[in-house]
Order: C-alpha cells, then structure tokens, then sequence
C-alpha cells in the first residue's frame, strides 16, 4: 500500500517519543539518589510515554509489513493501554503534588510512599484492562456498523475511553486550582510575616501559576480535541479529521519528558554524570522538591 503522509508523521512522532522517554528512565534507573515519590512518579510517565511511542512504530510496521487483524487489534490494545497509563500517570502526579502542599509535614512518611504505589497500581491496572478490552472482543471487526473513528475500537469503546479522559482532566482541573490556591495562601503568609508585600512575593506566586497553566493547558489543548472527535465524529467522515485530532494527542508524551523531567535539576546533574562521566562540583544544583510547580 502506498505510504499516507499521516502514518508517517506519527511514526515520526512515535519515534522522537521513545527516543525523549528512553532517556528518562534510563536516568532514573541509572541514579540511585532518585529513588523519592516524586521521581517514581515521573518514571512512571516516561515509560507509559515509551511503551506510546514504541506502539506508534509497531503500529507502522505492522500497518504496511504485517497486514493481520489479530496484529492491529493488539497494536490498538498496546496503544490505548500506553496513553490511558501517560495520562493516569499525569493524574497520579497531579494528586502527588496536590498531597506534597496540603500535607507538607507527613509528605516524606511512609504513608506517602504506599499511597504512591497504590496510585500507580491502580492506574496501571485500569490502563491494562482498558487495553484488552478490544482484544477481548470490544471491537468492530466483524460489525463495521458499531466502528468508531477510529478503527477498530468501536464508538461504545472510544465514548468510554473519552469519559475516562473528561473525568481526569476535570479532576487535574479541580487539584490545580487547590493548588493555586494553596500557593497564593503561602506567598500571603509569608509576606504577612515580613510585614509587608514585596515585588518578588508577586513574582513568585505569578510565576507559578502561570506554571501551572501552561501544564494543564498544554495537556488539554493535546488532547481535548481528539477526546471531544471521538464522541462525535462519525466513521464515514474523511479519515484526515481523526489524524489531524490524533497527532497533536501525541505531542503530549513529547512535551511531558521537556515538563516534567528535563526542567529538574536532579535529573539534569544525572544527566550530566551519565553523558560526561563526571561531576563539575563548582557547577551549582538546586534540588526542586515535590511541591515545586
């Protein structure tokens, strides 16, 4: 079959994907010191985001090399269990840094560190089940009736997966903005201590909500659209709108790597270590603690 120009960019995609993620966790596992919730968290998310990328490849090859259909549905089971994991992984480390303000004082208990870890069983449990339900037989291969937008999941199976991502983002929504509110009741206190309302209280505060907005905006402006063409879009409309919707879907687990990993300053000494084989010590590393935005 001759080469659509959409496969390729997410192939593309898929590539510079794994490519960022294989990065980050290769750091993580390779860095004894980052061992804390925070950064358990962040590699969770790195290897959702992977197995994405990956999934976007074997898709490719498997789309012009292997025609089967028992090979696409377990490339589609692959790839909806890898973003459901990206995207419950942003919604665990959302919760994270919500619990990192709230409970400043308990944070580092062990309390927090079982939390994390049923957090992230969970989520990956959810994500796996989500995945094997076209597998199971959730799909529209033998009824092109039920097929959704995107093929084979049918439109019961997507509107089901797009309610999950509604649902999340309006929780991320909600944690955010607790969180604004959290860090602007800080910068107040402070200032109050000092007795007066300097420039930099302002600034600090401004800058991390508008930290905040750009996360949440990048996310939803990534994967809104393809959410919302799900539910109603329709089969018989041209396939362009479903990759137009899709591709940009991708660039998120493009941008988490650039968000959530490479801006920390642990990581990037690790990264430093890992490609020079050595530490500058008059080079100076600021440590960012979870509640960091």
């Amino acid at each position: 079959a001759a080469l659509n120009p959409w496969d390729v960019m997410l192939c593309v995609s898929g590539t510079a994907i794994a490519c960022e993620n294989a990065l980050v966790v290769a750091i993580i596992c390779y860095s004894p010191a980052l061992r804390t919730p925070m950064f358990v968290l962040v590699g969770s998310l790195a290897t959702a985001d992977l197995l994405a990328g990956l999934g976007l490849i074997l898709n490719f090859v498997f789309q012009y090399v292997i025609r089967s259909e028992t090979v696409s549905l377990l490339t589609v089971g692959f790839l909806v269990a890898s973003f459901a994991a990206s995207v419950s992984s942003l919604l665990a480390i959302t919760v994270d840094r919500y619990l990192s303000l709230y409970n400043a004082l308990t944070y580092y208990s062990e309390r927090t560190v079982l939390c994390i870890h049923t957090m992230l069983a969970g989520a990956w449990g959810i994500s796996l089940c989500l995945g094997l339900l076209p597998v199971l037989g959730w799909n529209c291969l033998h009824d092109r009736t039920a097929c959704s937008v995107v093929r084979p999941l049918t439109k019961s199976n997507v509107t089901l997966l797009s309610a999950s991502f509604f649902l999340i983002f309006l929780i991320m929504l909600h944690l955010y903005i607790e969180i604004c509110k959290i860090v602007c009741r800080h910068a107040h206190q402070i200032a109050l201590q000092q007795h007066f309302l300097t420039a930099s209280h302002y600034v600090t505060t401004k800058k991390g909500v508008s930290t905040l907005a750009i996360i949440l905006g990048t996310f939803g402006a990534s994967w809104l659209p393809f959410a919302i063409y799900c539910v109603v879009g329709d089969p018989d409309y041209p396939s362009v709108y479903t990759y137009a919707t899709l591709l940009p879907a991708t660039y998120n687990s493009m941008i988490n790597p650039i968000i959530y990993a490479y801006r920390n300053q642990e990581i990037q000494r690790s990264m430093w270590v890992l490609f020079c084989g050595c530490f500058q010590a008059k080079v100076s590393f600021r440590s960012r603690s979870p509640s960091d935005v």
